[in-house]
């Protein structure tokens, strides 16, 4: 693991999920992400012939400053300080694209992206298995509420 990896919080994710421990992964390397938050969504539930699970991560990107200088009134000297995030959602779908365990997302938007996986699962010495689907939605800590908001 490299010595810049993320922190991650795991206290409400249940650890399951092959797919979302590899996103978690492959998210922990990227220096551009300084903090991971990953939990079992309300969704996650078990019947006797598939398994769905569902998890959310949350992502903070690091912020970058930098001073800009310039001019007030084309006589004073002024400068101020300008903070930028060092990766966007749709930057952080481009370097998930073109990892080759991820992939590109089933869908995404300005504040989210969401990965769907389903395999089928044959335990040992059982002739019948189980459809094992995951679903993992990204989001970016901090931003605006995804809340459906109505009209007043």
């Amino acid at each position: 693991m490299p010595e810049n990896s993320a922190s991650v919080d795991a206290a409400n994710w249940s650890g399951e999920g092959e797919f979302t421990q590899t996103l978690l992964d492959h998210l922990r390397t990227l220096g551009t992400i300084t903090f991971l938050r990953v939990e079992d969504a309300p969704a996650s539930r078990s019947e006797a012939d598939y398994n769905f699970i569902s998890n959310e991560i949350y992502v903070s990107f690091a912020v970058t400053s930098r001073v800009e200088r310039g001019k007030r009134f084309g006589l004073l000297p002024t400068s101020r300080t300008v903070h930028e995030k060092a990766m966007t959602m749709a930057r952080l779908e481009e370097a998930l694209s073109a990892t080759e365990a991820i992939g590109v997302p089933d869908y995404s938007d300005a504040g989210m992206l969401q990965y769907l996986r389903a395999q089928r699962i044959v335990p040992p010495y059982q002739t019948r298995g189980y459809k094992l689907v995951e679903l993992v939605r990204i989001y970016e800590a901090g931003a605006a509420s995804r809340a459906l908001e109505t009209p007043g």
